[in-house]
């Protein structure tokens, strides 16, 4: 008979498990640019999700970035429509954001998988569920939030930012929004990025 332990390993394993993880494809080409300037940015459709990308390049050393990057609780000094972070393990996050009057709040709970390829460091997320995650009606809970960081070196001075992000958001955000919002995230995380470089 198995102890009440193992049982409880069991359960809590299962409760951990994602019923399928989605991440960005590797090569998307092709993007619809909403934005090409000193921040790029733009949106492709693959694999039944609305893919999006912000890049730019940084006035600042990879490991400079890497730093507030990898300090996840600290996102809410960083990212301003981060409300609040939730730690749940060394790489299982819960996220909440503010939206824009007069829609709901959005909330993920994420892992975060890190790698290194080539020069470059990649810091890739896709949505869990977890038993320890916050639940709260006031947010509508994104399912299937997932996406990366790429950071790539140019040099000991400069570094290549792009953030991809699935820009589903579900609940009451009308579709006609979705460009235009997609548009304002690219280039708010971008900027609070820079910021927080130049504190």
């Amino acid at each position: 008979m198995r102890s009440p332990f193992a049982l409880l390993f069991v359960i809590a394993s299962l409760s951990i498990l994602q019923a399928g993880v989605i991440l960005p494809p590797k090569n998307l080409e092709n993007w619809e640019i909403l934005k090409d300037d000193k921040i790029w940015i733009g949106w492709k459709h693959a694999s039944e999700i609305d893919w999006c990308r912000s890049k730019s390049i940084l006035d600042a050393p990879v490991t400079e970035i890497r730093k507030i990057i990898e300090d996840k609780g600290n996102y809410p000094n960083i990212f301003k429509r981060i409300e609040t972070t939730q730690i749940i393990t060394d790489e299982i996050v819960y996220i909440a954001l503010d939206m824009p009057f007069p829609f709901s709040g959005r909330d993920y709970v994420v892992k975060y998988i890190q790698e290194k390829v080539g020069a470059d460091f990649i810091y890739g997320f896709h949505a869990v569920n977890h038993p320890n995650a916050p639940s709260n009606k006031k947010y509508v809970r994104l399912i299937r939030a997932s996406g990366e960081w790429k950071l790539s070196p140019l040099d000991s001075n400069q570094t290549e930012i792009t953030y991809t992000w699935n820009g589903e958001l579900l609940g009451d955000f009308p579709d006609w929004a979705l460009t235009r919002a997609w548009e304002q995230q690219g280039i708010e995380v971008i900027n609070w990025l820079r910021e927080a470089i130049e504190k």
